[in-house]
């Protein structure tokens, strides 16, 4: 069953405005969902995804100062890029002051997005999103399971302990249609797994 723009713009002002929003804003926009919608995709699923990182010093010290002054700008372009729905955010913008782990170095980086394709362009194909991807070794430590994907139906947004209990999923059994990752990519459920998607940024 389909869904259409004007069902997906009046579902996600509810949402805005219920999370402190206003009418003149638009929390979606036509750029981030005509692309996709558009193209005529069954809309039964939205993709969910979590990204942690650890940093190599606390997030105040100098070193890390050129990744805290891009956070907003590369922020801007997700939240205007196609199929991109929602991001956790805390005070500021950004989600680095919420504290998802004991380390309080590790921060979390969780959003919402209308399928593997619109992400995968985001992450592998935005100029400003690769450069500071290939800087990561700069600020972050080296992490063995830092990513992963899932598929949620539509109407529910991730909360963080079901993030983590979807990365405790990807250590525990490799990927799998309930926990994966770009290099093994599940489709929505009932459509089984997908070709890979490069996940090199180097």
């Amino acid at each position: 069953m389909g869904t259409s723009v004007e069902a997906y713009r009046n579902y996600w002002t509810v949402i805005h405005l219920s999370h402190g929003g206003n009418t003149g804003s638009n929390p979606v926009g036509d750029a981030k969902l005509n692309p996709i919608i558009g193209a005529g995709m069954d809309q039964t699923y939205h993709l969910a995804q979590i990204n942690i990182a650890r940093f190599r010093r606390p997030i105040s010290d100098p070193v890390n100062a050129d990744f805290v002054a891009n956070l907003d700008r590369v922020n801007r372009l997700a939240d205007t890029s196609p199929g991109f729905l929602w991001r956790l955010m805390g005070n500021g913008g950004s989600a680095t002051d919420i504290q998802a782990f004991d380390d309080p170095n590790i921060i979390v980086n969780m959003s919402l997005w209308t399928g593997l394709e619109a992400l995968a362009a985001f992450t592998y194909k935005n100029p400003a999103h690769l450069e500071i991807m290939r800087r990561r070794k700069e600020w972050f430590e080296k992490m063995e399971l830092y990513m992963t994907l899932w598929w949620l139906p539509i109407g529910h947004r991730p909360t963080i302990s079901e993030a983590k209990e979807r990365l405790e999923m990807l250590r525990r059994h490799g990927p799998t249609a309930d926990a994966f990752t770009f290099s093994h990519p599940f489709g929505a459920p009932g459509t089984g797994a997908q070709a890979p998607i490069t996940d090199r940024c180097a």
